[in-house]
């Protein structure tokens, strides 16, 4: 959840000094990080699910304001069944994430911010990163936890000058 956590804006911390150095990491145990990896995972998987079923619902939801006219209106009509039908599976999989996580800002977090980043991801949202210098203390070997796509480089295969044979 605290990776998750990370994504958020600096002004929604309660100071400067508790806010992410590095949105989307979390410096911990290469144990830790393996042990939590497939389930960041799994919420990231299930998040992306419910995107398809989020985005046709906005399309189907009226744009007059809650509790107007127009909006009981359609709140009595066809328009609502069809609305339900489809917010139904989105629902259902925002339940099951807050299930798995217990917070309801980590949920908003995922489903707003990092869901929409990977729905053209097959899977493979996170990446363990081991660090050289050992934890203080206990010497336990630390690593990086974080979301891939943002600081990623891309890797350019290096230009080979070709030789022509004479």
């Amino acid at each position: 959840m605290a990776l998750i956590l990370t994504e958020r804006e600096t002004e929604d911390y309660d100071s400067e000094k508790q806010a992410a150095k590095v949105k989307g990491r979390i410096i911990t145990t290469i144990t830790k990080a393996k042990e939590v990896r497939p389930f960041v995972e799994r919420c990231v998987t299930l998040a992306i699910k419910a995107q398809k079923s989020i985005l046709e619902a906005e399309k189907l939801a009226p744009k007059a304001d809650r509790q107007s006219a127009a909006w009981r209106a359609w709140r009595e009509g066809e328009g609502w069944k069809e609305w339900v039908k489809v917010a139904a599976p989105g629902l259902a999989y925002r339940r099951r994430v807050k299930q798995l996580l217990g917070s309801d800002e980590a949920v908003s977090i995922l489903f707003e911010k990092i869901a929409p980043r990977y729905t053209d991801r097959n899977g493979g949202y996170t990446r363990i990163v081991r660090l050289a210098k050992p934890r203080l203390g206990d010497s336990g070997v630390r690593a990086i936890l974080e979301f891939v796509g943002e600081r990623d480089r891309e890797n350019k295969a290096p230009v080979v000058p070709s030789v022509e044979s004479k």
